[in-house]
């Protein structure tokens, strides 16, 4: 494993990390660990992967002493619907059809953009505070979440979500959203076209998607073949898969983020290898398991056709958590049960599809997703010192299979720190916490026996 250096000078650095050791990739983007490292970072950039001794008389504004702890990039949730931890818990223990109809969208159709706001603030501490530096959100009342973004100093790529059942209406927002917010917050936020589903999106809208992504340049952001039922709902009723339907349409000829994908069939494949656009899918494990899906993203399949395959959480109504480091452990756990095979998904590859994958999958791997000059310096410290860490015979095992979000001590994107020795520096938890509790009556009343959409797929 070669080490990165990059440029150093003898002006002074922004931010300095010392004494660590940080998870570095080389040009094979194999994954390793430099010990006894240092980070120095520069207007918000990388500047420098070297050791600690060369850094030791460099003039800092601030210098991190990481001794004990692993400096990695920042993790990326590849997909989420972070307002939605306001109705975290709020719908246990149903099935699929019964968790949308009866309870999550009834209660949507409640929402308001301070809601909205409100969740995205709770949610984007809890990722904070789980080494969580990017997330890929696609929901309602879009414009508070960028506002939450812009103020908390995280990144995000965020999509307005919208439905067939919205009318033109709904289409034309979702865009608007996307030009109205690319490249905001100093570039933090990237944006995408949101349609939900095949099956609550009709062909002529996806289509009319493909056409929007193609003229502006943006990528798209939806869930497809979530799960088998889905599928086999799809072929019964039209004749095609879900992903057949995004090949017909041609979204696929667009760059596009696929969550779940635990539908996805044999047939599939090809379409998606083949795929004029870029083609990405996150997953999502717990949600998997809660809801009894018999079937899971087929993650080694897609990384043998060179599909990019991002970690996530989905909305913590389903997962209960926004805790990437769980998703990250339960799809190691996950792909040995469901291949028969303990020698896949080794703890490095996991941490590959945590890392540079997760960044590719949003779109962002030229600037994201790895400690290499040049890129963005989103970056987490996490302490290996606790004793559910020790001794540490295999590193990259430790992160995977040992290490929890509550060992990330340090979260900094774009250089500037949001997290400093657990303590949160752009959020007030408590505010948000007691504006939620008193709106908490009126966003979960189904009374009014309306929802904001059918699901049946």
């Amino acid at each position: 494993m070669t080490p990165y250096v990059g440029v150093m000078t003898d002006s002074p650095a922004e931010l300095v990390i010392t004494g660590c050791t940080v998870l570095v990739h080389d040009d094979q983007e194999w994954i390793g660990f430099q010990e006894d490292a240092a980070v120095v970072v520069r207007d918000g950039v990388v500047a420098a992967v070297t050791g600690a001794a060369a850094v030791r008389d460099l003039p800092a504004v601030e210098r991190i002493d990481a001794r004990g702890q692993v400096a990695m990039p920042g993790l990326v949730n590849c997909h989420t619907h972070a307002p939605m931890v306001a109705l975290r818990g709020i719908a246990e223990d149903l099935p699929t059809e019964e968790w949308f109809n009866d309870v999550v969208w009834p209660i949507e159709s409640n929402l308001t953009a301070r809601d909205v706001e409100l969740g995205a603030r709770l949610a984007c501490a809890e990722m904070i505070r789980g080494g969580v530096t990017c997330f890929a959100d696609h929901y309602f009342s879009m414009d508070a979440v960028a506002a939450v973004v812009e103020e908390c100093g995280m990144r995000a790529h965020l999509g307005e979500a919208y439905f067939s059942s919205q009318g033109p209406q709904g289409r034309e927002r979702s865009l608007e959203f996307a030009l109205r917010h690319r490249g905001g917050a100093g570039g933090r936020i990237t944006t995408a076209l949101a349609p939900h589903a095949p099956y609550t999106v009709d062909d002529s809208d996806l289509a009319a998607t493909a056409l929007l992504a193609h003229e502006h340049g943006l990528p798209v952001h939806l869930h497809a073949s979530e799960n088998r039922d889905q599928a086999e709902t799809s072929l019964a009723r039209h004749g095609v898969t879900p992903v057949e339907v995004l090949r017909r349409t041609g979204i696929l000829d667009t760059d596009v983020l696929i969550a779940h994908g635990t539908g996805i069939l044999d047939r599939d494949l090809p379409l998606l290898s083949s795929a004029a656009g870029p083609t990405a899918v996150a997953t999502a494990p717990r949600g998997y398991l809660k809801f009894a899906w018999p079937t899971t993203t087929p993650v080694r399949a897609l990384r043998d056709l060179g599909i990019p395959v991002g970690l996530a959480t989905d909305g913590a109504a389903s997962n209960n958590s926004l805790d990437v480091w769980e998703s990250m452990a339960l799809t190691a756990l996950i792909q040995k049960s469901t291949t028969g095979d303990p020698r896949w998904l080794t703890s490095r590859q996991t941490l590959h599809h945590a890392t540079l994958q997760s960044a590719r999958a949003v779109g962002l791997a030229d600037s994201i997703g790895t400690l290499a000059p040049g890129h963005r310096a989103d970056i987490i410290l996490v302490d290996l010192t606790g004793p559910h860490t020790q001794p540490v015979h295999d590193l990259a095992a430790t992160l995977v299979h040992s290490a929890r979000a509550a060992d990330v001590r340090t979260t900094i994107v774009d250089g500037r720190v949001l997290m400093r020795d657990r303590e949160l520096l752009t959020l007030d938890v408590g505010s948000v916490v007691r504006e939620l509790g008193e709106r908490m009556p009126g966003l979960v009343d189904r009374g009014h026996g309306g929802r904001i959409q059918e699901y049946d797929t």
